[in-house]
């Protein structure tokens, strides 16, 4: 079988998913950049602020089990279409908002949209187009993806301090219309393709048998839990980092580094070949992040500490990242993806959902140890139940199954 990036048909999908999965992600990175000047503008403290990413996830989460039916029998790209045409309009209305009433409606109406246009709708994509391979795709995508942060966090500080952050908006808005929405429409497959036969996964080595519910009950664990850490320091790691006394100019700079780092993890875990699977991945990168917890607390305001923790933090974020999409295909097939991943969404983002603003009251309560302290037993506990995954993973795929 030739690399997977070396198919055409996989590599123009990966192209439109990369570009329209980097303005999603980025255009929604507007409070871990200027959510200071938000809450000054709209006269609400900072805390309230950050629980946009409350709203945010939790009505991506509530609503990714409905759509389950319409990925399955509809296919990625519609779903995505409609969830992107949702999107505008939800930047629109923020760029409005007068207070915490218009700010909450617009972030549920940008959850809402983003249930069917990030990552789940990415990768059911490419489940559908790369079948059996649909791992290294999925790996290849989050090599381009993770840069959204490195991308979006310097491009959201210029635009709001020319044009401010209510115009950013507008223009976010107009990302979305005029570039992501033609890519999705004209540039993404029409049908679901099907590589392999129906009864052929088992034949591929792919896991035939529906794992136990308390299997299914540890991915969720594992998976929300490890994205508890990243979502939430990923929204307050410039607040973070200035409680650690940097300037805003160095928060920004050192955040800046976060989304190259993760590249390079996702980057060793691609370039591996398919030696490993999601939960090797997701056992190697869990144990980073209590280290990577464990240095910052430690750090006293070092520059080189910090430095090591956004190198060791960073791997462990970005490996994480392809483990978390990666790991439901140990124990699905290609048939029961769409479904598992969309299940799966519902309590991985509710857990999502409340990290940010659970950091950020801790971090202005009681300093920057407390949610350090915090993700340190929230990322221990995940690795505990990763290597009670790694006792039930399937025979059949217990060596590498994608060929690279």
């Amino acid at each position: 079988m030739p690399p997977v990036i070396a198919d055409p048909s996989i590599l123009r999908v990966l192209v439109v998913l990369a570009v329209t999965q980097l303005i999603a992600w980025g255009t929604l990175s507007l409070p871990a950049v200027i959510g200071r000047a938000m809450a000054a503008d709209l006269e609400m403290d900072l805390t309230a602020i950050f629980a946009s990413t409350t709203v945010l996830y939790m009505s991506m989460g509530l609503c990714s089990p409905l759509l389950a039916r319409p990925f399955v029998k509809q296919g990625g790209r519609r779903v995505m279409i409609v969830g992107t045409v949702l999107a505008a309009p939800g930047y629109v209305l923020l760029s409005v908002a007068q207070g915490p009433l218009t700010y909450y409606a617009a972030w549920l109406l940008l959850g809402i949209a983003g249930s069917a246009t990030l990552s789940t709708a990415s990768y059911i994509v490419l489940n559908e187009i790369a079948g059996r391979r649909a791992g290294r795709a999925i790996g290849a995508l989050m090599l381009v993806t993770g840069l959204s942060s490195s991308i979006f966090w310097p491009v959201t500080s210029a635009l709001s301090a020319h044009i401010g952050w209510r115009s950013t908006c507008l223009v976010y808005a107009g990302l979305l219309l005029l570039v992501s929405l033609p890519l999705i429409v004209f540039l993404l497959p029409r049908r679901v393709h099907d590589h392999l036969p129906a009864d052929a996964g088992a034949a591929a080595g792919a896991p035939a048998a529906t794992p136990a519910r308390s299997t299914f009950y540890l991915l969720v664990g594992a998976s929300g839990l490890n994205a508890f850490v990243a979502f939430g320091m990923g929204a307050v790691l410039i607040e973070l980092l200035k409680a650690e006394g940097l300037s805003p100019a160095e928060a920004i700079a050192f955040g800046s580094m976060l989304g190259v780092i993760q590249i390079s993890a996702r980057a060793i875990d691609f370039l591996g070949g398919g030696r490993w699977d999601g939960i090797t991945t997701a056992i190697v990168a869990g144990l980073a992040l209590p280290a990577a917890m464990l240095l910052l607390m430690l750090s006293h305001g070092s520059h080189v500490a910090i430095a090591m923790f956004m190198l060791v933090y960073g791997l462990g974020t970005g490996a994480l990242a392809v483990a978390r999409a990666t790991m439901p295909l140990v124990f699905y097939d290609k048939a029961a993806f769409a479904k598992a991943a969309a299940q799966i969404g519902l309590p991985m983002n509710l857990l999502s959902a409340v990290s940010a603003p659970i950091l950020v009251e801790l971090l202005t309560r009681y300093g920057s140890n407390a949610p350090l302290a915090l993700s340190l037993v929230c990322s221990c506990a995940a690795v505990a139940m990763l290597l009670l995954l790694r006792q039930r993973r399937p025979e059949q795929v217990s060596a590498p199954s994608e060929a690279a």
